[in-house]
């Protein structure tokens, strides 16, 4: 598929060549990525090859059309990164694609994952494509100094701005049978906030919760949010609801605030997201700047995918762009 080391004179004898030839429409050719070609005989074993998986094969069953055009798309993405990684001199081994993909999938089995793919008709070769594809984005992301806020003075300084968002509020309420009754157990909770489950297991029923549990502002329930927003930590009061046979004596308890370390990861993942978006960016435009063709017999390019002459892109497998493996995550 690549023909990368032609030297500068036989690419511009080839570039000569295509401009007297007026097009290149050759019919060996699916399709064209710049001076790279996907032969037909490259796409037809391509094709082959996934099929051999019984689960991929009847995952696509019955539109084996629209399955060879989403692996050209494959395989022309995957020239368009070779490309990429060329121009910008990131290009990953074999051995680091297995090794990324291995820290993806955090332990877990990668047949589990490749059986997964299968069934929404993915193949092995997309699943490391995938993950491949992925490393250079890292790579021109790190080269091209695209990745911001991920040093730890960057990461603090993002935590302090997330954190009124991310602090949550530890809420409980139970239903008791009169005002008195809710009266006093306002006045137990307020002196002895640990009392909350002894007192919350006298009274138990659909609208009672057994332990004091944290909620994030749109969790609290609608009728309640005022009242919750305005209460001190470790203080109680009472609502009378008609769809509510009793008294709810509502708690609220100390401010439940996470630390740097636990969003920490969130942080990361948010700051590695956003250098990829950039990375995306870079891609697109080696992506506008090579001369992509596509054989009119498989159809035509349409924003990044190989379509069927004058329709619409469709995503007939639900795998959105590259190879979509599950679990595999940018």
């Amino acid at each position: 598929m690549r023909t990368r080391r032609l030297t500068a004179s036989l690419a511009a004898g080839l570039v000569a060549l295509a401009g007297l030839s007026g097009c290149r429409t050759s019919p060996t050719v699916a399709a064209y990525v710049g001076e790279e070609t996907v032969t037909v005989d490259e796409l037809d074993a391509a094709v082959e090859q996934r099929l051999e998986d019984p689960a991929l094969a009847e995952a696509v069953a019955g539109r084996e059309d629209e399955y060879t055009r989403l692996v050209l798309t494959r395989l022309v993405e995957a020239e368009v990164y070779a490309e990429v990684a060329e121009r910008y001199g990131v290009a990953p081994t074999d051995a680091e694609v297995r090794d990324r993909l291995e820290q993806l999938l955090e332990g877990q089995d990668p047949e589990a994952l490749y059986a997964q793919a299968a069934a929404q008709g993915v193949g092995r070769a997309d699943v490391l494509a995938t993950v491949r594809q992925q490393l250079v984005r890292q790579r021109i992301a790190e080269e091209e100094g695209l990745v911001q806020g991920a040093s730890e003075e960057e990461l603090r300084a993002a935590y302090e701005e997330a954190l009124p968002g991310l602090t949550q509020t530890a809420l409980g309420y139970v239903t008791v049978p009169d005002q008195a009754t809710a009266d006093a157990v306002v006045a137990q909770l307020e002196a002895d906030p640990g009392a909350y489950p002894a007192v919350a297991a006298q009274y138990p029923g659909p609208t009672t919760l057994p332990a004091v549990e944290p909620r994030a502002a749109d969790q609290v329930p609608s009728v309640l949010a005022d009242q919750v927003a305005a209460a001190a930590p470790n203080t109680a009061f009472t609502v009378t609801d008609p769809g509510i046979s009793g008294v709810l004596v509502v708690f609220v308890g100390e401010p439940v605030v996470p630390t740097f370390e636990e969003v920490r990861p969130d942080l990361e993942e948010a700051a590695r997201s956003s250098a990829d978006a950039a990375a995306q960016e870079v891609v697109g435009g080696v992506r506008e700047d090579v001369d992509i063709t596509v054989n009119p017999r498989y159809g035509t390019i349409s924003e990044g995918e190989v379509v069927p002459v004058d329709q619409e892109v469709v995503d007939i497998l639900g795998t959105g762009d590259g190879a979509g493996a599950a679990g595999a995550g940018e």
